[in-house]
Order: C-alpha cells, then sequence, then structure tokens
C-alpha cells in the first residue's frame, strides 16, 4: 500500500556523535553568517550609491538577494538538526524545502545568463548600452528568470509528489535534495529521469552554450583594443561573473555527474554555499566602484 502521505524523512547530517554535531553546527553558522553579512553588505551599497544604480549592479543586487535566500532555504535546518538531533523532517517541508531550493538555484542560473548579456552589449556595443539595457528591459530580464524558475521548480516539484516513499525513509544528504529523494523512491522514477534530461538541456547546456558565445564575442571585440591597458580595464569588467560562472557550473556538474552518495553530501554542501560565499568577495576585491563605495561608508 502506498503510504506516501504518511512518509517522514530521517536528514542525514555528515555525523551521529555529539561532538563532531558541535563541530558542523559552528562551522555551518560560520559560513552561514558570512555569508549573509558579505550579501547584505553587497545589496546595501547598491541600494545607497547612486554611481551602483546601472543595470550590471541592478543584477548583483538581485544575484545578492538570491543567494541569502537560497542558503537560507537548507543551512537554517541543518544547524537545527546538529543543535537539537531532531533528524526528522515532515514530507510537506521536505517538498517545500526542494521547491525553494530549486527556485532560488533556477533562478540563479537564468539571472547569470541576462548577466553574460549585459556584460555582451556592455563591451560589444558601448555607446547604445544605455539605450539597449535600459530599466525597462533588466526588469524584463529578472521577471524572466523568475518566472521560468517558478515554472520549472514547479514541475519537478509536482513530478517528486510522484515518488512513492514509505514510513520513515533515510535522506543521504543534509537537506532534501532531489537526487537523495530519488535514490529512496520505491517507484516513478522514469518520468522523472526523463524530464530531468531534458531540464538539464534547458537548464544547463542552453544557458551555458549563450554564456559561452556571449564571451566568445566579448573577447572578440577586446582583442580588436590596441591598448593593452584598454583590454585589460575591458576584460576585468567581465572577470568576476566569469569567475561566479565557472565555480557555479563546475560546482553544478560535479554534483550531478558524481555516482557516489557519500561523496554526494560534501558536494551539496560545496554547491549550496560556494557561490552564495564567493559572490560578494569577488565583486568586492576584483570591483573599483564596490570598493570606492565601501570607503565612502568607512569614512
Amino acid at each position: 500500500m502506498n503510504i506516501t502521505s504518511e512518509t517522514e524523512f530521517h536528514i542525514f547530517t555528515f555525523s551521529t556523535s555529539e561532538n563532531e554535531s558541535i563541530i558542523i553546527l559552528t562551522f555551518v553558522l560560520l559560513i552561514y553568517l558570512v555569508i549573509l553579512s558579505g550579501n547584505l553588505l553587497v545589496t546595501s551599497l547598491i541600494s545607497l550609491d547612486h554611481r551602483l544604480h546601472t543595470p550590471m549592479y541592478f543584477f548583483l543586487y538581485i544575484l545578492s538577494t538570491l543567494d541569502i535566500m537560497y542558503v537560507s532555504t537548507t543551512l537554517p535546518k541543518l544547524m537545527y538538526i546538529c543543535h537539537t538531533g531532531d533528524h526528522v523532517m515532515s514530507y510537506t517541508s521536505c517538498m517545500a524545502q526542494l521547491y525553494l531550493y530549486l527556485f532560488f538555484g533556477d533562478t540563479e542560473c537564468f539571472l547569470l545568463t541576462s548577466m553574460a548579456g549585459d556584460r555582451y552589449v556592455a563591451v560589444c556595443f558601448p555607446l547604445r548600452y544605455s539605450l539597449i539595457m535600459s530599466k525597462q528591459v533588466c526588469v524584463l530580464l529578472a521577471f524572466s528568470a523568475l518566472f521560468m524558475a517558478l515554472v520549472n521548480a514547479s514541475i519537478i516539484t509536482c513530478f517528486a509528489y510522484s515518488l512513492t516513499f514509505f514510513g520513515l525513509v533515510d535522506i543521504k544528504n543534509f537537506f532534501c535534495e532531489l537526487k537523495a529523494l530519488m535514490n529512496v523512491s520505491y517507484y516513478n522514477t522514469l518520468s522523472l529521469k526523463t524530464f530531468l534530461i531534458v531540464d538539464s538541456i534547458i537548464l544547463g547546456v542552453i544557458p551555458s552554450c549563450m554564456i559561452l558565445a556571449s564571451y566568445i564575442c566579448i573577447i572578440y571585440s577586446i582583442l580588436k583594443i590596441k591598448s593593452p591597458g584598454g583590454r585589460w580595464k575591458t576584460f576585468s569588467s567581465c572577470s568576476s561573473h566569469i569567475t561566479i560562472v565557472v565555480v557555479y557550473y563546475g560546482s553544478a556538474m560535479t554534483l550531478y555527474l558524481s555516482d557516489s552518495l557519500e561523496a554526494d553530501v560534501v558536494l551539496s554542501m560545496m554547491f549550496v554555499t560556494l557561490v552564495p560565499m564567493l559572490n560578494p568577495l569577488v565583486y568586492s576585491l576584483r570591483n573599483k566602484e564596490i570598493a570606492r563605495a565601501i570607503r565612502k561608508i568607512i569614512e
């Protein structure tokens, strides 16, 4: 008998030892605070400094906001489990966590593609940049990313509802990750696996190809600049975005190509925390406008 409605999930959190749980709790708390403080700093700077009210920083503001919400769907629950020792999560809570994780992650994927388009227009059409990347276009791109992520996350979560579980189910990860749920489902994984193949093309191949095409055009335009200083200045305006894209897609591919359940836990932690933690650091250290805004506040 299918008793999915009575299912509860036992969340694996690296360790069952009390001392190790305290260490993990402290480590995760530090990471969470670093991510929150870094991304809140970026959003505050962009809000307060009118010179940062440009398309590039509009997308960066949304990216930082997404990063805060993205890690907040998984890390607080992990810290709660480590603190209380209560590893059980209800079926509804698990599906809600899965949906939010997919929604924020997918939005970030589409947003990074929009940011690549912004850099393409800035480098290849500098004189028409303000006309092409108008406020209306930026808002449209942001809402398009949110809408596509909403649709995709809703479809996958509906497929996840069709998975069959019995009783108390062990999830070999620190949150309700889709791959872990599929591994413990008794039936109904074929349709989801088929959809995920198509979905990986939509979310993985197409955006990455668009980003790659944008940077091929950008590099071609940079090579036409005669001054070495001019070439470096133009490239540096794109370097932060390139770094985040490489880390995001690199960690995602590593996670979803892995066949080891034990490795998935570590890789999932890297995927969840690495980009949100690096994002404010990369844009702060390698961006003169952000650095100038920080100095202005300090002074």
